[in-house]
């Protein structure tokens, strides 16, 4: 009998089908959006989605975060004390759950556990969510926003190891108990939209759900210790309360996940030293000027300086 965990606080097992949390903030192909939203929802566009990918944006600012693919990720640029969210889109005829981690935590109940036994978000058919903070109850959250290692809600809980990244793992609702949903109609100047992430069996294949614990320190207890916080890095805080309503339901989903995607987020200045960006040079560039330089030119004798 497969076990699954409810999203309560004992973390009691209750059933063979996985508890799983639905949104408030959902927007539909159909519709062109949901409502509800908190006000500082940062998506300005609905974007169609490019079948049979699966998609995470992150929105900063009024517009979406530019995704630069480098060292065998993805990653994105973060401008510290700024407020995000995240659009996750389910590309399928069926729902989806999504276990979604930022820094480590799950969104939901900012526990550390398998992809497969975390509490997970619900995506209707061709559809998306918003996620923009840290759910705190049945009917509020707390904003994501960008910071520094030691200001993140991760260090606040003592685990700062795995700042700096956003996971994403998309669990299908078994079809014999799905309903399914024939795709909306794209309209002629709707275009497709770039997705950097990979493939859903690339992503599949790569799957880790273990926790990454295994890179900390321990003590000669077998105890793990905490990295020390940076305040060089970024890492997400926990900001300012807003409304959320969700409710819990029951799915029964697929043992295997459907895909994984993963971004990895940094300051400008991190993003240059990893190479991700290219380095910036002082007005006038004269490294621009000696790559112009020539040997020859047009000319019999050397001239008095």
């Amino acid at each position: 009998m497969r076990k699954a965990l409810t999203i309560l606080m004992s973390g009691a097992v209750i059933a063979t089908t996985l508890s799983v949390l639905v949104s408030g903030q959902q927007s539909n192909k159909r519709d062109g959006g949901g409502s509800g939203r908190p006000k500082a929802e940062v998506y300005e566009r609905r974007r169609p989605i490019r079948e049979p990918n699966f998609g995470v944006e992150v929105g900063a600012g009024g517009s979406v975060r530019e995704k630069y693919p480098a060292r065998g990720r993805v990653y994105i640029e973060a401008v510290e004390g700024e407020e995000y969210g995240l659009r996750l889109y389910n590309p399928l005829p069926v729902r989806v759950a999504v276990a979604l981690s930022v820094d480590g935590l799950n969104t939901i109940d900012a526990r550390r556990t398998t992809a497969r036994d975390a509490s997970k978000w619900v995506i209707p058919p061709y559809s998306s969510i918003n996620v923009s903070g840290w759910q705190m109850s049945s009917t509020r959250l707390r904003r994501f926003y960008f910071t520094n290692e030691r200001d993140s809600y991760a260090n606040k809980l003592g685990r700062p190891s795995d700042t700096g990244v956003i996971t994403a793992v998309f669990f299908r609702e078994r079809r014999e108990h799905a309903e399914i949903v024939l795709p909306p109609r794209r309209r002629p100047h709707e275009s497709q939209p770039q997705n950097n992430e990979r493939s859903e069996s690339q992503r599949s294949t790569e799957r880790r759900d273990a926790p990454s614990a295994s890179a900390d320190k321990r003590s000669a207890s077998g105890r793990v210790i905490a990295p020390e916080a940076d305040d060089e890095y970024a890492a997400t805080g926990i900001g300012s309360s807003v409304s959320n309503d969700v409710w819990r339901v029951q799915m029964d989903l697929e043992s295997q996940p459907a895909a994984e995607v993963t971004i990895r987020y940094e300051f400008r200045e991190a993003l240059v030293r990893l190479g991700v960006l290219p380095r910036s040079y002082p007005q006038p560039d004269a490294l621009r000027r000696r790559e112009r330089a020539r040997g020859f030119a047009d000319g019999s004798f050397s001239p008095e300086p």
